[in-house]
């Protein structure tokens, strides 16, 4: 059957009843949980829900987008089922006095993509056994190709003075074959985690590892007050991060660029940089 979900026996679709069975409340750890068939990008999704008052813990997973972007408006695709797109959207700037959760101040928000990021390194390293690194601030890499991207987005609160909103997206190439993969302007090569070698690569499990961690490093970063070193968040992403350490070119909001050697990652999730004199 043309353009069925099960033509392609290595791309089987996901099931929503058993997400949503494993991850929504009250036996997981999220609020609610959309599956698209297709959608133009889950970021905006979650965003738009946002919008209208969605509350925390909104969980938008596509199996196919048409309008995945990444960072400074970079385009993101997929085939239908090769991999794993996916944003939630969080109130990091809310209260919540039943889990012990202190608003957090927008300074820390930085935080939130590198959150991402360490789950997902944990997730594939766990379920796909594969080594991976994080290139600051959202890309994943394995060896030295990039198998997937991090957008976090911020939303505006209804009203002026309210905190915003956070949409963290994660789009991570799964089942990806050489002639599929996306053209990355960065200069990265391109890879997914079945031509990584992975042990693994059916996107349930993974999909839950994923969520799964997101929300453990999200419990802990809000418990923290959104502070990353009282929370073991910027020690956890220092030991994963393969950019520290390197020599770096770094695109400024001014459009200007600055080189120097990659020292740390500072309190408030940006890159240390230390130039030549």
């Amino acid at each position: 059957m043309p353009g069925s979900p099960y033509t392609d026996l290595d791309r089987p679709p996901l099931s929503a009843a058993r997400l949503r069975r494993a991850l929504v409340a009250p036996y997981g750890p999220w609020a609610r949980l959309e599956l698209r068939t297709e959608t133009g990008s889950t970021n905006a999704d979650a965003a738009a829900a946002a919008q209208a008052g969605e509350a925390e813990g909104l969980v938008v997973v596509a199996e196919r987008q048409t309008a995945g972007r990444g960072r400074r408006g970079r385009s993101w695709q997929s085939p239908p089922r090769a991999g794993i797109a996916t944003s939630v959207l969080l109130r990091p700037g809310q209260a919540v006095p039943d889990r012990g959760w202190p608003a957090a101040p927008p300074a820390g928000y930085g935080w939130l993509p590198l959150l991402a990021g360490v789950a997902l390194v944990e997730a594939v390293t766990r379920l796909a056994e594969l080594d991976a690194t994080l290139k600051w601030p959202n890309d994943l890499l394995i060896g030295e190709a990039k198998c997937a991207g991090i957008l976090a987005e911020a939303v505006p609160g209804p009203t002026p003075g309210d905190p915003p909103a956070v949409v963290l997206g994660i789009g991570l190439n799964v089942t990806l074959r050489a002639d599929e993969l996306p053209e990355h302007p960065t200069g990265l090569p391109a890879t997914s985690l079945q031509l990584a070698g992975a042990a693994a690569t059916d996107r349930d499990p993974l999909l839950r590892a994923l969520l799964r961690a997101i929300a453990d490093w999200y419990d802990r970063w809000r418990t923290a007050g959104g502070d990353a070193t009282a929370s073991g968040l910027r020690e956890a992403y220092l030991k994963v991060c393969g950019t520290v350490g390197r020599e770096v070119r770094a695109l400024l909001p001014d459009g200007t660029t600055l080189t120097g050697t990659a020292t740390t990652i500072d309190q408030d999730g940006h890159l240390v940089l230390t130039t030549p004199t």
